[in-house]
């Protein structure tokens, strides 16, 4: 009797994929370069695979807004699948997608966050006034005082440009070096006697900074140009 032959398990699994994405010829391109670096073959269907894209599992790759996600039962083809679109080489294959729909992937599938700023309430006339006569023997606040200050210190154009810059005017008494010579009416603690302000005092309230905040919010920022560039690129 002849024994019967043991062959080898396939290597292949099933996908499931939505019609959105196979749509847009991603998979084609993706599949095939993962089956030709590890001989694991991958078939889509429209569903009941043994793995899945989709909205649950692991993400993996972004399409603008959309990060998809890969879910399979644990196996060593599925495993290889998401460890190689997880490498160096994955996430360049995914990102070497072109579309002429426009339909570009991307290998960040990291969460991002809207940065919410708060609404600017304060009164804008009262704000360029008080700018003036709090700020205005050191910052450069608009051209009204362009000659009068120091010019080692940022103007408030050049400061607009800052990702922070809302929180830093709001709080300009707790940055260095203000805190030593800034008095916020029912906020800060007197000066020590022992450390007195090293130059004429500012004493501002709380309103007047939110409104200094509103009027430097109206300011556009200083153009500061194109990034300089190495004559060797």
């Amino acid at each position: 009797i002849m024994a019967t032959p043991v062959y080898a398990q396939q290597k292949a699994f099933d996908l499931a994929a939505p019609d959105d994405l196979v749509a847009t010829g991603f998979l084609k391109h993706l599949l095939p370069r993962f089956s030709l670096k590890t001989g694991i073959r991958i078939t889509v269907v429209g569903e009941q695979g043994d793995a899945t894209f989709g909205a649950e599992g692991t993400p993996v790759f972004r399409q603008g807004e959309t990060i998809w996600h890969f879910k399979a039962a644990s196996g060593p083809h599925t495993d290889a699948f998401l460890d190689w679109l997880q490498s160096d080489v994955g996430i360049n294959t995914i990102e070497g997608f072109k579309s002429e729909g426009g339909s570009l992937f991307s290998g960040d599938v990291s969460v991002r966050e809207e940065t919410q700023v708060a609404e600017l309430t304060g009164d804008l006339a009262l704000g360029e006034k008080q700018s003036l006569a709090k700020c205005g023997r050191c910052h450069v606040v608009n051209d009204t005082n362009r000659m009068n200050a120091i010019g080692s210190t940022p103007s408030f154009a050049l400061m607009r440009n800052f990702p922070d810059w809302q929180s830093r005017f709001e709080t300009f008494f707790l940055l260095k070096p203000h805190g030593a010579f800034t008095q916020v009416a029912n906020v800060t603690d007197p000066f020590p006697d022992h450390l007195p302000s090293p130059i004429a005092p500012i004493e501002v309230t709380m309103n007047q900074i939110e409104a200094i905040t509103a009027y430097v919010g109206s300011i556009a920022p200083a153009d500061l140009g194109a990034p300089i560039q190495s004559r060797n690129q």
